[in-house]
């Protein structure tokens, strides 16, 4: 049986009610998305609020977090509330569609580690099949919906299956957005990559969109510098 609790520096994770638990890319998004200048941070699937966490640890933002599991939600809550964080982190019960008509407050920075497995075969648990598949929440739906909620200046920041990008692109020429900076992720040195990070924004970049590259371990447990300098202030061991 998992281990119902994943312990970080500062938080402690539950992740015994969430379909998903704790894995590589909801730390990545939370480690590496850009935090300058922001006020109002929104999580969209929070799951276990993972992310929340991390962005509360790094930012004195207050942040909302939403997702379309009840009991994700309950989780969330609780984990939030035994966090130092709990007054900046608001979790909310709701699909992105119907917060985007009912929230009027802009963000200076939207996340989401959403889920991506378009076209592969679902497993028997519908919440974990929630949680990972795109029948609820699809790319196109994801960017148009946060575009709305996107103050000026704002930013989204995504994780993606690296075989998405192309698609992405498309999104975001249909949305009016822009990529500002991209992370290819890769697992071990001479791997194709497997994750995207993407940085999106309303308005055209200043610089050419930065484009670099991550690798995760050099081999089984053993971390890149790179890896290790990104995570550190979060997890137990590094």
């Amino acid at each position: 049986m998992s281990n119902p609790f994943f312990q970080f520096k500062q938080f402690t994770i539950r992740h015994d009610k969430c379909a998903m638990k704790v894995g590589t890319d909801g730390v990545l998004l939370g480690a590496w998305a850009g935090i300058e200048s922001c006020n109002r941070i929104l999580d969209i699937g929070t799951g276990t609020g993972l992310i929340a966490m991390m962005l509360a640890q790094r930012s004195k933002a207050v942040i909302d977090a939403i997702d379309i599991d009840a009991e994700a939600c309950l989780q969330a809550q609780e984990n939030a509330e035994s966090s130092p964080f709990a007054e900046r982190i608001k979790i909310r019960h709701s699909a992105l569609s119907d917060f985007a008509q009912t929230d009027t407050g802009l963000y200076d920075l939207i996340v989401s580690n959403p889920p991506y497995f378009v076209d592969s075969l679902k497993c028997p648990d519908q919440k974990r099949n929630t949680a990972r598949h795109t029948d609820t929440l699809t790319l196109e739906d994801l960017l148009q919906d946060s575009r709305k909620l996107l103050a000026p200046q704002g930013r989204i920041a995504l994780i993606l299956p690296y075989d998405l990008k192309e698609r992405l692109a498309d999104c975001i020429r249909t949305q009016n957005l822009f990529l500002s900076k991209e992370t290819s992720v890769i697992p071990v040195p001479g791997a194709e990559p497997k994750r995207l990070l993407a940085e999106l924004t309303a308005e055209p970049p200043v610089f050419p969109t930065f484009s670099s590259q991550l690798t995760i371990e050099i081999a089984r447990h053993q971390y890149t510098d790179e890896y290790v300098s990104l995570t550190k202030d979060f997890y137990l061991k590094m």
